[in-house]
């Protein structure tokens, strides 16, 4: 059958993306066909887009959907047609109105969460759960410093970290943007455009520094970031929004208190099917006790992915972002 995907055969601007017919055959054994129904949008599909983590060209884009279940290949016994699903984690290839794709790597969405709230949450609620639980471990009474917090990762984080008891620090560019932060739970909140964050944290923590920060702007917020860390602290950079920080000089670690650096990645944490299916268990579980709300600022059709990609990058958005086929 002849659908309609995003494509792009060449790495650039949003200008690249097309809105092309492609073909979707039957699934074969161990694949799912899904007919999608809402679509989540994220920076690492800009990543794609730009070339900085490449893929093989021509491609499609998009890691995260929801959608119902069309036909099942053989030797698939946890899905049937009609079923309600999602994923998180591609392979790439979300941009698209159908797709064939593993089973193993689809979950079944809860009754009392939506697709759209599921497109918008699967990645980006997948990457907080293991930032915040198994990457930095944060634990009740530590102070936490949040880049980006009216995002939709950071929105998600600050939730998150609100529920394990933490202090939060957030940082937002406009005051619009830190009433969003304040919001979500942010204790405080530092306009960067206007202050040092560096020194701002410092006065807020008796000049302590915080215990985690979590920083997915990169190269515009590295030195703060570091500056902001206590004695021992670890700095979770999670992506890299103004830009990849590079060189790293690893003496600046030893010379700022021993501090820690990670840069972590959903697919070490999701790797197998198990670990999929209990990370996006936690997150829906939150969503439906309420301690995590999942904020769609922008809906876009498929055919309009350009311009979702330049409000995404001009920092224009707030929470999450999905296009709807």
């Amino acid at each position: 059958m002849t659908d309609r995907a995003i494509r792009f055969s060449t790495v650039g601007g949003a200008d690249v993306l097309r809105y092309d017919s492609v073909e979707v055959g039957d699934p074969r054994p161990g694949d799912v066909r899904v007919r999608h129904t809402a679509i989540g949008i994220n920076f690492i599909d800009v990543y794609h887009r730009n070339g900085l983590y490449p893929v093989p060209l021509p491609c499609g884009i998009g890691l995260e959907a929801t959608g119902v279940v069309e036909a099942v290949g053989s030797g698939v016994v946890d899905f049937a047609e009609g079923d309600r699903v999602g994923y998180g984690l591609g392979p790439v290839g979300a941009y698209s109105t159908r797709r064939v794709i593993a089973a193993d790597m689809l979950v079944p969405l809860p009754g009392l969460i939506s697709d759209d709230v599921a497109a918008a949450a699967m990645l980006k609620g997948g990457t907080t759960e293991f930032l915040v639980e198994r990457c930095a471990k944060v634990e009740a009474g530590q102070t936490v410093l949040v880049h980006a917090a009216a995002g939709g990762v950071g929105q998600l984080v600050v939730q998150w970290l609100r529920a394990t008891g933490a202090r939060i620090i957030a940082t937002a560019g406009t005051s619009d943007k830190a009433t969003i932060a304040r919001e979500a739970g942010a204790d405080e909140v530092i306009l960067y455009r206007d202050t040092d964050v560096a020194a701002s944290v410092a006065d807020l923590t008796n000049g302590v520094g915080v215990d985690v920060v979590f920083d997915g702007v990169g190269r515009d917020t590295w030195s703060g970031s570091l500056k902001s860390l206590r004695r021992r602290g670890l700095l979770v950079c999670y992506g890299n929004a103004s830009g990849p920080v590079s060189p790293v000089d690893l003496g600046i670690l030893a010379r700022s208190g021993s501090l820690f650096v990670t840069r972590p990645t959903m697919f070490d944490y999701y790797t197998t099917k198990d670990d999929r299916r209990t990370g996006w268990g936690k997150l829906f579980d939150r969503i439906i006790d309420g301690s995590l709300t999942v904020t769609i600022g922008q809906r876009f059709a498929l055919a309009d992915a350009a311009a979702a990609h330049r409000a995404l990058e001009a920092r224009e958005t707030t929470g999450s972002t999905i296009l709807l086929p």
